[in-house]
């Protein structure tokens, strides 16, 4: 009950009339595409990849395909967390440098001594500290996660370069490029990481008490205070999931060529944030799911990859994000609009 409450405070329903509140067939009329956020990815993401195998039929090809899910791999498991940070009202844009920062870090211990196996964990817990500081600074500070994180992505780079001064880490223990080059029912470790933890982001956002809070909280953060929701602590543990895969996805990219570097990470904040809002997920906090935000990381992959097997300059990849990502803002604007007339 509690729940529904500030569901219909958030959106205002309580002052429309009976016909156009949720469940009425006015009201879904009314929403029709605009509600189905999924749906809205998967017809673009279809039609993208009929066109370019069009145009190149290579595109198809089995090794592509491989590529391409393990190149989305390490996006997406970073926009798992992303996407309930965004919908519990925040973002974190130091997602690459944690990354990065968290297989680096990784990487020079076991490069010191340490086994692989608490070398993999030391790199996740810096990726849980990186994202606990981005909670502390901006719930407990009140600062803007605009600044905070992006303070927190240039000291990410900034001691990322401290530790390895621009060089490479290696040789790493044999463990590490055995997960990189590992499979599982034919698809890479990462790939199938990702979509367990998809299929458990989707469960804890739409049946947990949790899931139902972070949807609260991002809809209208006054409103869910006042129905008793913790609301510094929804968003401060969708920070630190958001750190932890952010190290998982680094640690992951180190595997894959056995080596750590400063490059780790780099314009990950860009694709994920993309990615996520592609997917549906309202950057006002609120709207989204993690399914949306998966498809959002395919639809994005298979515009860059179709790009490069269609022999355009690889370029055009970042025009192609960029007006991408306005135009998936641009239909969340509309979205709301629509919902809140």
């Amino acid at each position: 009950m509690m729940f529904r409450q500030i569901a219909a405070a958030r959106e205002g329903q309580e002052a429309l009339p009976p016909d156009l509140r949720p469940g009425s067939r006015a009201r879904r009329m009314a929403i029709g595409a605009f509600g189905m956020n999924e749906i809205g990815v998967v017809v673009p993401l279809v039609a993208l990849i009929v066109v370019f195998d069009a145009i190149k039929s290579s595109f198809l090809s089995t090794s592509d395909i491989e590529a391409m899910l393990i190149a989305l791999s390490y996006i997406g498991i970073i926009a798992v967390g992303e996407t309930i940070l965004m919908i519990s009202g925040e973002f974190d844009l130091s997602v690459g440098s944690n990354a990065g920062l968290s297989a680096v870090g990784a990487a020079w211990t076991m490069t010191h001594g340490v086994p692989a196996a608490l070398g993999i964990l030391i790199g996740i817990g810096i990726g849980i500290t990186v994202g606990a500081v981005n909670a502390f600074v901006v719930v407990k500070l009140g600062i803007p996660a605009f600044i905070a994180t992006i303070g927190m992505l240039y000291i990410g780079q900034g001691v990322t370069l401290l530790i390895g001064n621009g060089y490479p880490f290696y040789p790493l223990p044999s463990l590490i490029g055995k997960i990189g080059s590992g499979r599982i029912l034919s698809v890479s470790y990462g790939f199938a990481l990702l979509v367990v933890l998809v299929i458990v982001g989707e469960f804890v956002l739409r049946r947990t008490t949790f899931g139902r809070a972070a949807y609260a909280t991002g809809g209208n953060r006054e409103v869910a205070r006042i129905a008793g929701i913790n609301v510094g602590r929804i968003k401060a543990v969708s920070f630190i999931v958001t750190g932890a895969l952010s190290a998982v996805a680094g640690i992951l990219v180190m595997s894959s060529v056995a080596s750590a570097n400063s490059d780790i990470g780099g314009g990950y904040e860009l694709l994920v944030i993309a990615s996520v809002v592609i997917g549906g997920v309202s950057l006002f906090g609120g709207v989204g799911s993690v399914i949306g935000a998966f498809l959002g990381v395919v639809l994005l992959q298979v515009v860059q990859s179709g790009l490069v097997v269609d022999g355009l300059s690889a370029n055009w990849q970042t025009v192609a994000v960029g007006l991408i990502m306005i135009l998936a803002v641009g239909a969340d604007v509309l979205r709301r609009r629509i919902r809140v007339s």
